[in-house]
C-alpha cells in the first residue's frame, strides 16, 4: 500500500528528502543546546567535583579561572546554534508544504485517470459519493499524514532518541528513568492504534453515504420541493451525519487517552528526575564522588531533556490520531488504485470499423458473478448495416442492456458480439466508441456553452458543422431563439434547458461524431410525437448508411423501422416489421392496442 502511494511523489523527491534532513539537524541543534548551556553554567558556576563532567566544546578552559572571553564564547556558540537551528526550521517547513502539497495533488490526479479507465462494471462497484469521498477527504488525509511523516514523525523519535542519549551521557543513572518509561508509552500508542483503525475505517463508508445524501438531494431538488419532502430530507441528513459524529466520537474518545497516558507517565518522570538529580547535585556540591553525582549545569540540561521528551510524546500522539485516520484513508484510496479495469485494449487492436453491421451470436450477460441470474439471455441477432432498428419491451426487460456491449461498455460473459464483421473485444477502444454514438437514457450536459457541449461529439467541428447537426436533431431552432445562440451557456447539468431541448442537444452531440452505428437510447421520450418524427426523417435522408438503433416506449417512435425487437425478461421475443409483428406478436399487440387507446382517449382498464 506505502509502496504505491508513494509513487505519487514523482517529482517531488527532492522536497520529500530535504525535509527529514533538515528536521534531523534542527532537532540535533535543539538537543545540543541544553547541553551547552549546561556547560556555560558550569563555567560559570563551577562544580567542587569538576572531574565528573568535561567542558566538551571549549576544553582549554577546563582549569582555568571564569573570564568574560570565556562566558562570550558559550554565548556566541549558544547564538549560532539557535540561528542554524532556526533557519533548519524553516527551511524543513517549506520544503514539507511544497512536498505534502505536490503529493496530494499527483495522488489525486493519479486517482482520476485510473476512474477515467474504469468500465461501467468497475464504476458500478465504486458508487459516484464513495468516488468523491475518497478524491477529496481521503486524499487529504493522506496529505496530512504525508506531511506529518516526514516532518512531525521524523522530529519527534529522532528529539526523543537523541534527547535520552544526551541524557544518558549528563547522567546515566537519573536518564535510567526514561528506559523505564518510554517502552510502556510505546505500547500503550500501538494498543490505541490498532483499537481506533477498525472503527475510522467504518467511518469513512458512513461519509459516502452521506455525500451520496447530499448529492441525491442536490440533484433532485426539483422533486424535494414539488412533493414538499424538505423535512425528510433533513431528518435523512441528520442521521446520515449523527452516524459519522458517533463513529468519529468513538474514535476520538479512545484517541483522547493518548494525552493522560502520556502526560501522566511524563510527569512521573519529571518528579524522579527532580528527586535523583537533586540528590545527585547535593552530592556534586558537597564535594561526594560516586557513579550518579550531577552538577547544577546538569541538572539543567536534564530539567530541558524532561521537557523535549514530553514534546516528543505529545507530538507521536498527535501522529498516531492522524496515522489511525489516515490508514483507513490510505487502504481506501489504494483500492481504487489496485482496481484493474475489466475492459481494455487487445495486444493487437484493430484501429478500422468496416462498417455499420452488428451481429450477437449466443451472447448471453450478468452484471456481476455474484448475480442470481443473466440479464441477458442467449441473443442472437444480426443487423445488417444502414438498418434502422427499434427495440420495444418493458420497464426490466434489459433493452439498455442489449445496445450497451455494442460500444463495449461492459463486455459479454459467454459470446460474442461483432461489429463490422470483427469482435468487439478486438477493436481498439477509442476506434470502436468513435464509431459508435451513443446517446444514454440519462442525458448529460456539461458546465460551458451550447457550441462546447457539441464539440465533445468532435472537437475540430466548424459552427457550420454544429448547425447542421442541430438541424438534424431539431434543435437549431430553440437554440437559435436564445440570445447569445450557440454561445449560450449551459449550467451544470443542464438544468437551464428543458428535457425535451437537453435530449435534442444530446442527440445532435452524437451526430457530430460521424458514427457508423447510432444508438438512441429512450433519447426521444421527452419531445412530441411530431419533433419525434422530424428527426428519424433527418436520420433517414441525411445519414442513410448508419446503423440506427433507437430504444423507445412509444410504438410511433419505431413503427417505421427496417425491424423491430421485442425484449421480455432478457430475451428476444420476436423480430420483425410493424405490420409482422402486429400480426403475430402478442406483447407488441398489446403494447399497441394500449397506446392507441390511449391517444384515442379512452380508458378501458
Amino acid at each position: 500500500m506505502i509502496r504505491k502511494l508513494l509513487r505519487s511523489v514523482r517529482e517531488y523527491k527532492r522536497d520529500s528528502i530535504l525535509t527529514p534532513i533538515l528536521v534531523a539537524v534542527e532537532v540535533f541543534l535543539e538537543c545540543l543546546l541544553p547541553f551547552a548551556m549546561a556547560e556555560m553554567i558550569d563555567y560559570i558556576n563551577p562544580p567542587q567535583v569538576l572531574g565528573t563532567r568535561l567542558f566538551y566544546f571549549f576544553p582549554h578552559l577546563v582549569g582555568t579561572a571564569m573570564n568574560i572571553e570565556g562566558v562570550l564564547q558559550y554565548a556566541g556558540l549558544l547564538v549560532f546554534m539557535a540561528i542554524l537551528s532556526l533557519f533548519c526550521g524553516m527551511g524543513s517547513g517549506w520544503f514539507c508544504a511544497s512536498a505534502a502539497q505536490g503529493f496530494a495533488k499527483n495522488l489525486r490526479h493519479d486517482i482520476y485517470y485510473a476512474v477515467q479507465d474504469f468500465s461501467f462494471a468497475n464504476i458500478d462497484k465504486f458508487n459516484a459519493s464513495s468516488l468523491v469521498t475518497r478524491m477529496t477527504t481521503d486524499v487529504t488525509n493522506i496529505e496530512m499524514s504525508y506531511m506529518m511523516i516526514i516532518r512531525i514523525a521524523v522530529r519527534a523519535p529522532f528529539m526523543l532518541a537523541l534527547s535520552m542519549t544526551m541524557a544518558f551521557v549528563t547522567s546515566p543513572r537519573v536518564a535510567w528513568v526514561f528506559a523505564v518509561v518510554v517502552p510502556l508509552l510505546v505500547v500503550a500508542a500501538y494498543f490505541l492504534l490498532t483499537s481506533v483503525h477498525k472503527i475510522f475505517r467504518t467511518v469513512f463508508k458512513k461519509y459516502d453515504r452521506l455525500n451520496e445524501t447530499v448529492q441525491e438531494n442536490v440533484r433532485g431538488m426539483r422533486v424535494v420541493k414539488a412533493y414538499v419532502r424538505e423535512d425528510y430530507e433533513i431528518d435523512k441528513f441528520g442521521k446520515a451525519s449523527d452516524e459519522i459524529y458517533k463513529g468519529f466520537l468513538k474514535g476520538e474518545r479512545i484517541i483522547a487517552l493518548t494525552n493522560p497516558v502520556m502526560m501522566t507517565a511524563i510527569y512521573v518522570s519529571m518528579l524522579l528526575v527532580a528527586l535523583l538529580g537533586s540528590i545527585a547535585v547535593v552530592k556534586s556540591n558537597a564535594g561526594i564522588i560516586t557513579s550518579g553525582t550531577l552538577t547544577t549545569g546538569g541538572m539543567m540540561s536534564m530539567i530541558n531533556y524532561v521537557m523535549q521528551i514530553l514534546m516528543s510524546f505529545m507530538m507521536m500522539g498527535m501522529i498516531v490520531m492522524f496515522l489511525a485516520i489516515s490508514t483507513a484513508s490510505a487502504e481506501r484510496v489504494t483500492e481504487l488504485l489496485d482496481e484493474k479495469p475489466t475492459i481494455t485494449d487487445p495486444q493487437n487492436p484493430v484501429y478500422e470499423v468496416k462498417d455499420g453491421s452488428i451481429d450477437f451470436e449466443g451472447v448471453s450477460f450478468r452484471y456481476s458473478e455474484k448475480a442470481e441470474r443473466d440479464a441477458l439471455e442467449n441473443v442472437n441477432l444480426h443487423i445488417p448495416s444502414g438498418a434502422v432498428v427499434g427495440v420495444l419491451g418493458s420497464t426490466g426487460s434489459a433493452k439498455s442492456t442489449l445496445v450497451q456491449l455494442i460500444p463495449r461498455l461492459y463486455d459479454v460473459s459467454s459470446g460474442s458480439v461483432k461489429v463490422g464483421g470483427v469482435d468487439v473485444r478486438e477493436y481498439d477502444l477509442k476506434t470502436l466508441r468513435d464509431k459508435v454514438a451513443m446517446v444514454l437514457q440519462k442525458n448529460v450536459l456539461f458546465s460551458g456553452t451550447i457550441a462546447q457541449n457539441l464539440r465533445w461529439g468532435n472537437d475540430d467541428a466548424t459552427l457550420n458543422q454544429i448547425k447542421e447537426a442541430c438541424r438534424l436533431a431539431q434543435a437549431d431552432n430553440f437554440v437559435e431563439s436564445f440570445p447569445e445562440g450557440y454561445d449560450t451557456m449551459i449550467s451544470q447539468g443542464g438544468t437551464n434547458v428543458s428535457g425535451g431541448q437537453r435530449q435534442r442537444l444530446c442527440i445532435a452531440r452524437a451526430l457530430l461524431k460521424d458514427p457508423k452505428i447510432l444508438i438512441l437510447d429512450d433519447s426521444t421520450s421527452a419531445v412530441d410525437t411530431k419533433t419525434d418524427a422530424l428527426i428519424r426523417q433527418g436520420f433517414r435522408e441525411y445519414i442513410p448508411d448508419v446503423t440506427k438503433i433507437i430504444i423507445a416506449q412509444r410504438i410511433a417512435s419505431v413503427e417505421d423501422a427496417d425491424m423491430i425487437i421485442v425484449m421480455d425478461d432478457g430475451k428476444i421475443n420476436a423480430v420483425g416489421t410493424h405490420q409482422e409483428l402486429l400480426a403475430t406478436n402478442p406483447i407488441y399487440q398489446e403494447v399497441y392496442t394500449s397506446q392507441k387507446k390511449t391517444q384515442g382517449g379512452v380508458d378501458h382498464e
